[in-house]
């Protein structure tokens, strides 16, 4: 069984940075494009192809978060530079078993999920 687990996640003060780091186990197939999501938000933080680690980074995320990748180990980061306390919330990788030629960015067209991190920003 395909399972995805999240770690990174922490109490940081606002201004701070993390690295969330993502690894899929059980990949018993090659993995179409990867994801992070924050809480409910429809829409990906984040997502990354996997032929090229092509990076989209939603607008409102772009300067701050960076989507990263190791394929050889089966793992995706999300780094979180300057955080704020509004960056404060669930952040869930995702996986799909699509090969599409670009990613999508809403959660509806990802298949697997991780159990989420928690991230906590402080002023």
């Amino acid at each position: 069984q395909v399972q995805l687990a999240e770690s990174g996640g922490g109490s940081v003060q606002a201004g701070g940075s993390l690295r969330l780091s993502c690894v899929v186990f059980n990949a018993g197939f090659v993995f179409g494009c990867m994801g992070w999501f924050r809480q409910e938000d429809p829409e990906a933080v984040a997502v990354i192809h996997p032929s090229d680690g092509r990076p989209v980074v939603a607008d409102s995320m772009k300067g701050r978060f960076t989507i990263s990748q190791d394929r050889a180990k089966n793992t995706i980061y999300l780094q979180i530079d300057s955080l704020k306390p509004e960056d404060t919330a669930t952040y869930y990788c995702a996986a799909t078993r699509s090969n599409w030629a670009s990613c999508v960015t809403h959660r509806n067209w990802y298949n697997y999920w991780g159990q989420g991190t928690q991230v906590t920003v402080s002023t």
